[in-house]
């Protein structure tokens, strides 16, 4: 059975005289199907922002470091040494020494912190420890107890990368 039908003519009696018959073609429809429009895939946006996630039932110990973020949701013991955002959700527990571009605390955080940018203790957050980042924000119900340095630019929160000591002070005589 065809899907189309051809050119099928068609007598039209009014546009001659004494009743002769003319032949019309009537178009048939196109025996190749029309393309149906798709529209283009959403592309996603693309993402600067890339993240190592540490789920809840994840316990570590030893030392992370790398140019990304990371989030931990479980239990952390070392060193954190990124140039990635570090967030620390909401029941993760993690003792380390933490460099990091910013800091998000929504758990327990026992250590020193130095953030290049930001740091943000939200309303689940604790801290122990010292803390020197470029600004400071700290939400009701957060606790916090230990030294507390902000409102210094990126080149003077460099200067405590280095276990708050900056390296050519290591080397000063004490006194």
């Amino acid at each position: 059975m065809a899907l189309w039908n051809p050119t099928t003519p068609v007598e039209n009696n009014n546009d001659k005289p004494n009743g002769a018959a003319a032949v019309t073609p009537v178009a048939a429809p196109s025996a190749t199907p029309q393309a149906a429009v798709i529209p283009p895939l959403k592309e996603h946006a693309p993402t600067d922002r890339r993240e190592s996630i540490f789920g809840p039932d994840v316990s570590i110990e030893g030392k992370i470091e790398g140019d990304t973020g990371v989030r931990i949701a479980g239990k952390f013991k070392g060193d954190i040494q990124i140039k990635g955002d570090l967030n620390i959700d909401k029941g993760a527990r993690i003792t380390a020494k933490v460099h990091a571009a910013n800091v998000t605390i929504g758990g327990e955080l026992d250590g020193n912190v130095v953030a290049m940018g930001q740091v943000k203790l939200l309303e689940s957050g604790q801290m122990i420890g010292d803390l020197k980042a470029g600004s400071l924000t700290v939400a009701s119900g957060s606790r916090m107890r230990g030294h507390v340095e902000f409102g210094f630019g990126p080149a003077e929160v460099a200067k405590f990368v280095n276990g708050g000591v900056h390296e050519k002070e290591k080397d000063k005589p004490a006194g």
